[in-house]
């Protein structure tokens, strides 16, 4: 992979090799054939997840794995390749305003992914494409009717009709599809209908200097266009007018626009030595399929490749999520398990001739040698690494511009709270300050239209929690079916489910909760937002999860002593496994620098619970009369221990790592029936942290 993606060995690896060049039939980085998997037709692939998980890295990965490097600065692609990211502007309205009949989405991608699939390729012909030629002129001739702007006509014609030279030299090509145009300007300004005329002339500019039967098929492709009647003429009206007529009939005229594509690549690839001129198979690349013209693309491929119809195309597209609505049926395989084999057989359903590939977040390992290869020139603490992936999941995006920013801030990298809240220039192009780290980066995970009510709901832990605070902290109209509705666009998006927790992403929920907490230099909307929750949950108190979310809420707002008496309090009667439980769920309420008397910042660093976990302050402590002081004290530590070596914004601290094992011994000694398990977490617990994985009670994988 030329060491730019990191856990992606088994889409590109080349010995033994992975599923890219097991599909495309080529070897990448190199001019070399491969054993082509599924010889009668290869799966459509679909990469699928959240945000920032690489699918577009994977995508720019596979133009640069088959795209040879010339002297001089110039490329050629070693298999015919085409890259459209749906969400691109040119594919969300069409160019003139008057134009909305005849254009589309599926439309204009078809375009832009010919134009590329004709560009040269080492060792073999160029490709052409007459019958999508035919159909893309028949769809805008409705739109070129009457217009007197025959400039604008000609420029959209020659475009077109360059999908279909086979002339090496540009401008040659381009003098011929100019001749070609006013050709069949000329013929469709008589006085006859427009669209008619232009098909006609079209269909004629096609057919002209064709000498053999095979050449001629792609002009007379066409007739067989339901209720054609065998005239490739009278189809391509057809399909005009089913394109016009909008809705199913525009799906319908769509689906052989897409055909007609695929069938010019089949028979580029077809006839005596094609195979020896042609080492993979194309490639179609659509990223962010989930809009635009991708489902339209998807559903067109998958539903002719049900009905037989047989093409060579290599397509790999990306959605967010896993339950895209055209891919019901799909086969689903996770990364490892197509690294040397897909095991993939098609079902029934159009959509199970697509193969559904999860990207996985990284590996630890990934992440230490990605923050290294990007911090190379820099130091930065050991325990950055395995911080970085604690606060981040894995998530590619985030590790990059936490690197990226390491190595731009290196004395800011102690703390990762400090590198998120720091202003960043990620490029040396920027010219400005940059903005904070954490704002970019839910610039590209959230949804930004859903990012205001967000970043207050980022704090909820279910439905009703959710709904209290959008009711208090939200506008009138949002309310119970907008907490619904944004509930269901996490999931579109890929952002994972978390039980007791509204926003289940751990690295998007600490990003959402930093914005909460600087939207105001008083942190104002900070205070409102607990505080709303804190109500809630004492009203709704009466079971074991509102308490503890009750006293969460009060630890993000600073205070202690309701967890610190809970946890001393139930110490001795709750089940121990339990106990442990809800000391971790109190421990992960989100925690930033002190604030004096009135919410202002005070010094930017907070030591605190540092110095409360080892013992510091114990002398200042005045536990509650009528308790065991010395377990209050101890209970005391644990927490603030706790808290502090699983906060995803800092770097564990192991000086508290190793107060935290000996605060869990000294209690296992006080609870004899469960004395294993606490004796267990006094093990793991420190090793855990110092690691930057999750903190695991006995049991748990």
């Amino acid at each position: 992979m030329r060491g730019r993606l990191y856990g992606r060995g088994a889409l590109f690896d080349v010995e033994p090799p992975g599923l890219v060049p097991r599909l495309v039939g080529l070897r990448p980085y190199a001019h070399e054939g491969e054993k082509a998997e599924h010889p009668t037709g290869p799966p459509l692939l679909v990469l699928a997840g959240g945000r920032g998980v690489g699918k577009s890295a994977v995508l720019a990965e596979l133009v640069d794995a088959y795209t040879e490097r010339l002297r001089g600065g110039e490329s050629r692609k070693r298999t015919p390749l085409a890259l459209i990211d749906c969400e691109d502007e040119q594919f969300a309205g069409p160019p003139h305003e008057e134009s909305p009949e005849s254009w589309s989405p599926v439309w204009q991608a078809l375009l832009v992914l010919a134009e590329q699939l004709t560009e040269p390729v080492k060792a073999a012909g160029a490709l052409s494409f007459p019958r999508l030629t035919a159909g893309l002129v028949a769809v805008r001739a409705s739109d070129w009717s009457g217009r007197s702007d025959s400039d604008r006509i000609r420029r959209e014609l020659t475009r077109i009709l360059l999908l279909n030279d086979r002339r090496t030299h540009f401008t040659l090509a381009g003098r011929w599809a100019a001749k070609v145009a006013s050709k069949v300007i000329a013929a469709a300004s008589g006085g006859g209908p427009f669209v008619a005329a232009t098909v006609e002339a079209t269909l004629e500019a096609l057919s002209e200097g064709f000498t053999s039967h095979k050449e001629h098929k792609p002009a007379l492709w066409y007739r067989a266009y339901p209720n054609a009647g065998g005239n490739p003429q009278r189809g391509l009206l057809l399909l005009a007018g089913n394109f016009r007529a909008g809705g199913t009939s525009r799906e319908h005229a769509e689906r052989w626009l897409v055909r007609a594509l695929l069938a010019d690549l089949a028979e580029g690839y077809a006839g005596l030595g094609s195979h020896l001129r042609r080492l993979g198979r194309p490639l179609v690349l659509l990223d962010n399929a989930r809009g635009g013209p991708g489902p339209g693309l998807l559903d067109a491929v998958l539903r002719d490749r049900a009905d037989g119809v047989v093409d060579p195309v290599v397509c790999v597209a990306t959605v967010r999520g896993t339950a895209h609505p055209v891919l019901p049926d799909a086969v689903r395989r996770e990364l490892p398990e197509v690294a040397r084999a897909t095991e993939w057989e098609p079902g029934p359903a159009p959509s199970s001739r697509a193969l559904l590939v999860p990207l996985p977040p990284l590996s630890p390992d990934d992440t230490l040698h990605m923050v290294g290869a990007i911090c190379h020139d820099v130091e930065f603490p050991p325990q950055l690494p395995h911080a970085t992936h604690r606060l981040t999941g894995g998530n590619p995006l985030g590790i990059v511009l936490l690197a990226t920013a390491a190595r731009r801030h290196p004395r800011e990298a102690v703390s990762l709270g400090r590198l998120l809240t720091a202003r960043v220039r990620l490029t040396e192009e920027q010219t400005d300050g940059g903005r904070p780290l954490y704002a970019e980066l839910l610039r590209r995970l959230v949804p930004a239209d859903r990012l205001a009510e967000l970043t207050v709901l980022a704090a909820a832990h279910d439905h009703d929690s959710a709904v209290a605070l959008a009711h208090a902290r939200l506008p009138a109209d949002f309310g119970s079916s907008g907490v619904r509705s944004l509930r269901a666009r996490l999931a579109e998006e890929g952002l994972a489910a978390e039980p007791g927790q509204f926003v289940g992403d751990p690295f998007v929920r600490t990003l959402l909760l930093l914005r909460l907490h600087h939207r105001r230099a008083d942190h104002a909307k900070w205070r409102e937002v607990h505080e709303t929750l804190i109500r809630h949950h004492t009203r709704e108190d009466g079971t074991p999860d509102h308490a503890r979310y009750r006293l969460h809420h009060e630890l993000a707002l600073g205070g202690t002593a309701g967890a610190v008496a809970h946890l001393r309090d139930t110490f001795p009667v709750r089940d121990t496994r339990d106990w442990l439980d809800t000391l971790r769920f109190l421990a992960t309420a989100p925690y930033f620098h002190a604030h004096d008397a009135d919410g202002r910042d005070t010094d930017g660093h907070d030591d605190l619970r540092t110095a409360i976990a080892l013992g510091r302050t114990d002398a200042d402590a005045q536990p509650p009369e009528g308790v065991d002081a010395s377990l209050h004290l101890r209970i005391r530590r644990l927490l603030h221990a706790v808290w502090q070596v699983t906060d995803p914004l800092v770097l564990p601290d192991a000086r508290v790592c190793g107060r935290l094992e000996y605060e869990l011994l000294q209690l296992s000694d006080l609870r004899p029936a469960g004395g294993a398990v606490l004796f267990a977490a006094s093990r793991s617990w420190p090793r855990d942290a110092l690691a930057g994985r999750p903190l695991r009670t006995d049991g748990e994988g």
